[in-house]
């Protein structure tokens, strides 16, 4: 995979508090809700102060300082879109949507997160009307909405959004680093120490039924437009031990009945919960998997059920050639990743909580069971036929 810069520099890399993480503070339109980014024990917010010792888990990283070039590159991005709102068509508002920051040598794009594409191959994603196969409408952004949703901002609050998020994104960047060395075998910049853990394949991990979190962390969304507040839900649940409302959830995330972001998911992740702690999964980003073969994108399941400790957002489209359980075709959707099974004797699966029950919303339907395992090669395929092809790792 070819770096984005041959030469970066690295942000400095830091120990310090066990839960950096970041307050809201304000609520958007749309409801969309902007973080600044602070640790959650009130410490300086340009980054954590240096401890010497870090207490990452394996093949992780903490939030690291928001340098000045990182700075002017976030401000550079955010000042490109003051014009959205009088961008006319859904190509133009793709194209001024589809913006990009580069970070110690990583691209990441506003709404789809970290990727190895262009902003015009974004911005054609982005254009790119998703085919409606099924009436089935289960919480996700349709690429419509999400340009909607970021157009309809007032230039101010927009502004502050995508400063958020590209904040959040700066401080990341380790992690990201780290998993793409760690999973595609990208050679680490210079700054980083190699982990005795980078090496491991499928046959470092149990070739047996292996999962964290309990069943009953799972419920079905409460709203057909829910899928979002009810992985969250169960993410929540599984980190914190005590069961929030989704309709707790649905206000945090921003969801409206066109659904939820991905970046959203990521960020309430990393605000209300404590896998983003540096000994499990370290700060969670949106990663595009468009790259990823089914080996790695099946060694990063693995890997952040495994060695993480922690589930991982997946964002899939739900359509019955994946999903023999739906009785229609459905759109994009969310669903919490918290096992796998190498099944030596036959299609490695992958265990997850469905959200998603047709039976609730119509009872001429099956009913879809909480708890699933399935193949996990469909399950890929799944992610990467979404327009984002993303996942929340």
């Amino acid at each position: 995979m070819p770096l984005l810069s041959s030469r970066p520099t690295m942000p400095t890399l830091r120990g310090g508090p066990r839960r950096p993480a970041v307050l809201a503070a304000a609520a958007l339109a749309l409801t969309l809700l902007v973080a600044p980014f602070v640790p959650r024990d009130g410490g300086a917010p340009e980054g954590i102060a240096p401890s010497g010792e870090t207490t990452a888990a394996p093949g992780t990283a903490g939030l690291g300082d928001v340098t000045p070039a990182m700075r002017r590159e976030i401000e550079r991005v955010v000042a490109a879109g003051r014009d959205v709102g009088e961008a006319t068509g859904r190509a133009a508002l793709a194209r001024a949507m589809a913006r990009c920051a580069t970070f110690a040598g990583q691209r990441y794009c506003l709404g789809v997160g970290w990727t190895t594409q262009s902003e015009a191959e974004v911005a054609a994603r982005l254009a790119t009307p998703v085919v409606r196969r099924g009436r089935e409408r289960t919480g996700d952004l349709a690429p419509a909405a999400l340009l909607a949703r970021s157009a309809r901002m007032s230039a101010a609050e927009r502004a502050a959004a995508e400063r958020a998020e590209l904040t959040l994104a700066a401080r990341s960047v380790a992690k990201v680093w780290r998993l793409r060395h760690e999973i595609q075998g990208v050679a680490l910049p210079a700054g980083f120490e190699q982990d005795a853990t980078d090496s491991r394949t499928k046959v470092d991990y149990p070739t047996g039924k292996y999962k964290i979190m309990k069943q009953r962390h799972a419920l079905s969304q409460n709203e057909y437009y829910w899928c979002g507040p009810a992985t969250l839900q169960a993410i929540a649940w599984g980190s914190r031990g005590r069961r929030m409302n989704q309709s707790y959830w649905a206000r945090r995330l921003g969801t409206t009945t066109a659904g939820t972001a991905i970046t959203d998911m990521v960020r309430v992740v990393n605000t209300h919960t404590t896998y983003d702690d540096e000994d499990r999964a370290g700060p969670y980003v949106v990663l595009d998997i468009a790259d990823f073969s089914f080996g790695e994108w099946y060694l990063l399941m693995m890997r952040h059920v495994h060695d993480y400790q922690a589930p991982v957002v997946l964002h899939p489209v739900l359509l019955k050639r994946w999903f023999p359980y739906l009785d229609d075709d459905a759109s994009g959707h969310f669903q919490v990743g918290r096992g796998f099974d190498q099944n030596p004797d036959g299609n490695p699966r992958i265990g997850y909580f469905e959200p998603w029950d047709q039976s609730r919303f119509d009872p001429s339907e099956p009913f879809i069971p909480r708890v699933q395992w399935r193949n996990a090669y469909r399950a890929y395929r799944a992610n990467q036929e979404h327009f984002q092809h993303n996942v929340g790792v």
